[in-house]
């Protein structure tokens, strides 16, 4: 699935970039011009939506989502692995459910088939996210749940206090300038 991961951060890296380039048009023709794009801050909003959707699958991949697990490290290796477990499925039929109601969702937007506010493009075009996003939120989801079904090392919230111990291990003499 290593094309699939490439896809992922190429996609992320493209949006931040394209929503960097046409915010930074957009205040250049405004400012030194005094002309407007109408559909910049338009196309802004589907770039961040798109970035938000593609983006919360990337951060399950490597484990970057942020979460609340105090009371969870207090109990042993194993509740901890059976609790992630019943969360991994929490998340999966969320994200499912999510992932169902974007496609019904984008489905009645094509049969409705109305343009967006300022780009002659029909509205469910850049709404396919929605099921898209979520569909792969799902995979993702599913791939934590077999690493923890199968044993393996699986994560699925990041760990920042266990990051900041493993970068400040060098002795502090190493860390001065």
């Amino acid at each position: 699935m290593r094309w699939l991961e490439n896809l992922e951060e190429g996609l992320v890296a493209f949006l931040m970039a394209a929503m960097t380039v046409v915010t930074f048009v957009q205040v250049i023709a405004r400012y030194v011009f005094n002309y407007s794009f109408v559909w910049a801050l338009e196309l802004n909003g589907v770039l961040f939506a798109w970035l938000i959707f593609v983006g919360m699958s990337y951060g399950v991949r490597v484990g970057a989502h942020i979460g609340v697990d105090a009371l969870v490290k207090a109990f042993g290796k194993s509740t901890q692995r059976a609790v992630a477990i019943v969360a991994t499925l929490v998340c999966i039929a969320y994200a499912a459910i999510f992932a169902f109601g974007g496609y019904q969702y984008v489905r009645k937007m094509y049969e409705v088939g109305i343009l967006m506010q300022d780009m002659p493009i029909a509205q469910w075009i850049p709404r396919i996210i929605l099921p898209l996003g979520f569909a792969l939120l799902t995979f993702r989801f599913a791939q934590v749940l077999w690493r923890l079904a199968s044993g393996k090392e699986a994560h699925l919230v990041g760990d920042e206090a266990e990051e900041v111990l493993r970068q400040n291990i060098a002795p502090t003499d190493q860390r001065r300038p």
